[in-house]
């Protein structure tokens, strides 16, 4: 059996077949252009047949096989009722959330799900112990939720807050780092960075700035809704302080589950976003009170897991950087285009984000849709003026050209 037959093959038994296996013979870096074997992860999907979907970055569809195993869980929960709700919930909780402490590399009891990042860093934003006149700074190209968390805090508790703006292609890392090193002052009390800006997918040198803000007496909270299950990383390699994600993104958990991390020795200082009376204040649950949810989304974690461990994380960075220097190198020359998106591959994995001049983000994403049937989402704001293109494990290139040539056509 040739390699098109065994993946097509492989693609009828679904998202635990062989292909698996097969992914394991091969290297990380010749996998990465093996269209063959990503049409047999493609195959795991069911994708609307109306557009060609550059949108992964705000929710990631999930595959079939999590899925199915998400509506067990669904049918199990509901089955148990109020007996599953008063007893195993909350050890399931407490498995799964020192397995995403294992994937994410930080220990077990510094870690708890949550429903996604903003509700995470809205956490220790509102419930960090403020005093009048206390300085944060982040940049004005981080997420709009917690920047109005932290305009809610200024108003409530006379906080002042310093926004900076980073460059899309920085020279260096260095000159990330000296940014907000020059930001801080004798007052300032937290910074907030993202691990992968959401706008143009640049990757910040989180450990640089860890490092340098903890020398002057500064805490780091880090917004990793994108770098959790796209690229490769420890929560203890980066030295923060905080640390929050949403799974629903990149690990293509169903919606409703996200996490936070707080280094053991700062959990009693935050304020639960809810209270939890009756557990100790240096326990991280007591910042974990979140009602009555949808439990079973918590179960399908698992599931989640399972499939990104065998596809590989290395395998799937490689595959997401390839698909995204795929286009990007296509477009970066044509005139009146500007990708919004660092020039270093290094810097970047799936993540890009592209304007024209002349042509409003709006007018931009709304032309896509309509006369090339790509939907994306457009970013105009935070000194970015563009769509932000999201491929994700089942996009092809032949997709991409559809990108490339709408972006040429468009430019022209």
């Amino acid at each position: 059996m040739n390699k098109r037959t065994f993946l097509k093959a492989c693609t009828l038994l679904g998202a635990s077949a062989p292909w698996f296996s097969y992914a394991k013979t091969q290297t990380v870096e010749s996998l990465a252009s093996d269209e063959d074997f990503w049409e047999g992860i493609r195959g795991g999907y069911k994708l609307s047949p109306d557009f060609i979907n550059l949108e992964s970055g705000y929710y990631n569809i999930t595959p079939e096989s999590t899925l199915e195993k998400y509506f067990q869980h669904i049918r199990k929960v509901n089955a148990q009722g109020a007996y599953y709700m008063r007893t195993v919930q909350f050890e399931n909780k407490k498995r799964i959330a020192a397995r995403v402490a294992r994937l994410v590399g930080c220990p077990e009891d510094t870690l708890v799900l949550t429903r996604n990042t903003t509700e995470s860093l809205d956490t220790i934003i509102s419930g960090f112990p403020w005093k009048a006149g206390d300085e944060a700074i982040f940049a004005i190209q981080d997420y709009g939720a917690m920047q109005d968390m932290f305009k809610q805090v200024a108003r409530r508790q006379g906080i002042v807050l310093k926004v900076i703006s980073l460059p899309t292609n920085p020279a260096s890392d260095q000159e990330i780092v000296d940014l907000y090193a020059k930001a801080i002052t004798d007052k300032t009390k937290l910074i907030m960075v993202c691990h992968m800006v959401n706008v143009t997918g640049q990757i910040n040198p989180i450990r640089q700035i860890c490092d340098m803000a903890h020398a002057r007496g500064v805490e780091v909270m880090v917004d990793g809704a994108h770098a959790v299950a796209q690229i490769q990383f420890k929560i203890s390699d980066l030295n923060c302080d905080y640390y929050g994600a949403s799974l629903h993104k990149w690990l293509a958990v169903p919606l409703g589950v996200g996490i936070l991390h707080v280094r053991k020795e700062k959990i009693s200082q935050i304020w639960p976003l809810l209270a939890e009376e009756g557990v100790p204040l240096t326990d991280i649950k007591h910042l974990n009170h979140v009602g009555t949810i949808p439990v079973y989304t918590d179960l399908a974690v698992d599931d989640a897991i399972d499939f990104y461990e065998k596809l590989g994380p290395a395998r799937k960075e490689e595959r997401l950087r390839y698909l995204q220097n795929y286009w990007t190198t296509k477009v970066r020359a044509i005139p009146r285009v500007r990708l919004h998106h660092p020039a270093d591959p290094t810097k970047s994995c799936a993540i890009a984000n592209v304007g024209i001049e002349g042509i409003k983000p709006s007018i931009l994403a709304e032309r896509l849709m309509k006369e090339y049937k790509i939907f994306t989402v457009a970013i105009d704001g935070g000194n970015i003026h563009g769509c932000r293109i999201t491929p994700n494990v089942f996009t092809t290139p032949k997709e991409l050209d559809v990108l490339v040539k709408a972006i040429s056509e468009l430019a022209s």
